[in-house]
This record gives C-alpha cells, sequence and structure tokens, in this order.
C-alpha cells in the first residue's frame, strides 16, 4: 500500500475524492502516517462508521489534533460510557431548541452591535468581523465572562486553534499556543465559578455552570483542565461558524438572486434550506478517522483490527448518487425533501445521542441560518480581491477573508 501523507497535504480536500476515483470507488486501502488505513464511503459507510462496535475513535486521534482542536480529556477523546455520559451533558445544552434559540438571538444581537461599528469603518473583512460577533455571543450565553477588551484577542485565539489544527508549520505554533491561553483563561474562570457556587443561592443553568458541575460516569467532578477543555468545546465550535458564514457571504455574491428570499420573512424555511446548501456546497471536513475496534469486513473485504479507519465526508457531501449536480448551489434541494440523517454529513454523520457525531449541528444551522438573513438584508460593497477557495488548505476559506466596504 503506497503511503498518502504527502498527497493529502499537497491537495486537501481534494485527496480522498480523487484516490477513491482513481480506485474505481471501490474501498481505498493506504497508509496515511505509516499506518494502514482503509477509506469508506456513502451512508451505509456513515453507519457502519459510527457504530463503536467497529470503530473506536479514542485512540485514533493524532496528538496534534487534539492538542489544538479538541484539547486533553476532551470528549471526542472517550469511548464507551465515559463518552454517553459526558456526551450527554453537551446534548442537554446544545439540542435544546430553547437554550439554541437564545444563542442565536444573542448573535443577533451582537450583530446589530458591530453594524454601528463598521458603518465607521473602510473596510470591513467580514470573516474576523463574523469571528467577533460570534466571541461575544456565545461567551453571554454561555456564562463566560468576557472583558470588552479581550474579545478580539479571544476571538483569534479561537479561529487558530480551529486554522491550525490540520497544518504544519506556523499556522499548528499559533494553534498550540492559542489553546494554551485560552486553557489557562478557562481554567481560572473555572476554580473561580466552583468557589462562587460553594456559596448559598450561587446556582445557575447556564452552559460555564453545568460545565463546572458535571459528574463523570464514575461520579467525580471534572478535573480542572478538563473542565476548561470542555467549556473551550462549547466556544470554539459556535466561533467555528465563522467559516459557514464567510462562505454564506461567498454564496451570495455569486448568486445574489438567493438574496431576496433570504429577507423574506414570511418564509423562514429558506434561510435554513440556504444555509443547508453551504455546509454540503463549500468545504469544512475534509473527513474524520477512526481505529477498527477488531477484525471486520466492509464489503466483503478484511478490515483488521487497529486499521485506520477514514470516512470521506467532502466526498460524500458532493456525490452525484446523493445530491443531483453536487457542484451547483442550489438551496431548493433542501425545502421539500427531508434530509437523512446520514446523507449530509458536513459536521460527521451518525445518531449524536449514541456515537461521535458533532452534538452542536442544531447551533451550527440555527446560527448560520441568522447570520444569512441578516446579511442578505445588510448593505455593503464587495472589493476588488481575491475570493478563491483553495482546497489544498485544510480548512479554508476565500483567500481574502471576504473584504466589504461601504457598510450600512
Amino acid at each position: 500500500m503506497a503511503e498518502s501523507t504527502l498527497p493529502l497535504l499537497l491537495k486537501g480536500y481534494a485527496w480522498l475524492p480523487d484516490a477513491r476515483r482513481r480506485n474505481g470507488g471501490e474501498p481505498l486501502r493506504t497508509r496515511l502516517l505509516g499506518k494502514p488505513a482503509i477509506a469508506l464511503h456513502g451512508p451505509e459507510a456513515v453507519r457502519f462508521f459510527y457504530d463503536e462496535d467497529h470503530v473506536h475513535r479514542r485512540a485514533a486521534l493524532p496528538e496534534p489534533v487534539v492538542d489544538t482542536l479538541f484539547g486533553r480529556g476532551a470528549v471526542h477523546t472517550l469511548d464507551g460510557d465515559a463518552h454517553r455520559v459526558r456526551k450527554a451533558m453537551f446534548l442537554g445544552l446544545l439540542t435544546d431548541p430553547v437554550r439554541v434559540r437564545a444563542l442565536a438571538d444573542e448573535v443577533a444581537r451582537e450583530w446589530d452591535r458591530a453594524r454601528t461599528e463598521w458603518s465607521g469603518q473602510r473596510e470591513v473583512t467580514l470573516f474576523d468581523a463574523f469571528a467577533l460577533v460570534l466571541t461575544r455571543a456565545v461567551h453571554t450565553w454561555a456564562g463566560v465572562p468576557l472583558a470588552e477588551g479581550e474579545a478580539a484577542p479571544v476571538a483569534r485565539d479561537l479561529v487558530a486553534m480551529v486554522d491550525g489544527f490540520a497544518s504544519a508549520g506556523p499556522r499548528h505554533f499559533r494553534a498550540r499556543a492559542a489553546r494554551r491561553r485560552q486553557e489557562e483563561r478557562i481554567a481560572s474562570l473555572v476554580e473561580r465559578e466552583r468557589q462562587r457556587a460553594a456559596g448559598p443561592g450561587a446556582a445557575d443553568d447556564s452552559p460555564f455552570r453545568t460545565v463546572t458541575g458535571h459528574r463523570d460516569a464514575d461520579g467525580s467532578p471534572l478535573p480542572t483542565h478538563t473542565a476548561a477543555v470542555e467549556v473551550l468545546n462549547i466556544l470554539r465550535p459556535t466561533v467555528a461558524v465563522t467559516w459557514f458564514a464567510t462562505f454564506a457571504a461567498h454564496a451570495l455574491h455569486r448568486w445574489p438572486e438567493h438574496r431576496a428570499a433570504l429577507m423574506n420573512p414570511d418564509d423562514p424555511a429558506y434561510a435554513t434550506a440556504f444555509s443547508q446548501e453551504v455546509r454540503r456546497f463549500y468545504p469544512f471536513a475534509p473527513f474524520v478517522g477512526g481505529l477498527a475496534a477488531r477484525d471486520l469486513q466492509w464489503l466483503g473485504r478484511p478490515v483488521p483490527e487497529g486499521t485506520l479507519v477514514l470516512l470521506d465526508l467532502y466526498g460524500h457531501n458532493h456525490d452525484p448518487e446523493l445530491w443531483p449536480r453536487p457542484y451547483a448551489f442550489d438551496p431548493s434541494r433542501f425545502l421539500d425533501t427531508p434530509v437523512g440523517r446520514d446523507d449530509l454529513v458536513p459536521q460527521g454523520g451518525g445518531d449524536p445521542a449514541a456515537g461521535h457525531r458533532c452534538p452542536g449541528e442544531d447551533v451550527t444551522l440555527t446560527v448560520l441560518a441568522t447570520l444569512s438573513t441578516l446579511l442578505a438584508r445588510l448593505s455593503y460593497e464587495v472589493v476588488e480581491q481575491d475570493l478563491r477557495i483553495p482546497l489544498n488548505r485544510v480548512p479554508t476559506a476565500p483567500r481574502s477573508g471576504f473584504v466589504v466596504t461601504d457598510v450600512h
């Protein structure tokens, strides 16, 4: 089996779909970082991959990814009962419709505040502006203290953790430094909160308080560092909606005919459909990986225990058998037909309650729909710039960050 680490680094999102096509659509056997690997594709592969009897995630995450994106001791690094109990905490916080709507409303309030600031600026880079709006909003919503002067550097750190997880060199080292700073900041807040909660009448149900008071499957409270990591696993993914929001701006620029439908208050379903299509069409996560929990079979082929199992996400969301005209941006595909659980997988697949699927998808979709509608109503000019989206960079975004002027 050929080693594919270098082609992955060179091609990014295109590596796995291209390799699968050259392989005639058959499961791809290869090696990554010296480990034997097999790449799977399709809804049945999603169900196979997210069955914990088949694939374990705990030992599969590379240390550089843990040390930048997720954090040591995070829910993503657990399996079995330990994972289910910790995951249940996140599901309670991130799938409750009332809580999710409250976060979207907070985003809208921060947007209104930011519009006043933008109108006095010569240029606004939307990527940076979205990150700051989302940082302020999620801290307020989660009950995590954030001084006004902290907002911009915290936003940069939360973005850096995502931007550097799949890279080498300066981006990766920036991500590590950002995580250290933010874990230290949140850990001190956790300790302060636990001291406060010990006093009379101090309890509340904020996400921050829920994490600091959580008890794991063995009944023990989270260590301070682990609690800080899990608080960041609420803050960081919410700020990561910055990537999707910038793609929404890109889509409205390329296909401005969608703006009118987004502005129609009598058709709120269109904002959801538009946001789903942004998540399907634009590149976010290229694939996810785990380790075969035992000797397995996939389509009649042996998958030995310990094999690295890859699930192709980007190729799945552009599969013509699942998505007719997959490279056409068409929100209408989400208006009339319910989306199968394992058909749209930009943030992974499977059952979020039982597996490793991201519990924040409801947050992502609701916040993105809110931002897309607000963006459609905003008046601005798009300056001459490089709006190409390089597929060899993970994660990717328009090169310029999407610069606008004359905002009002």
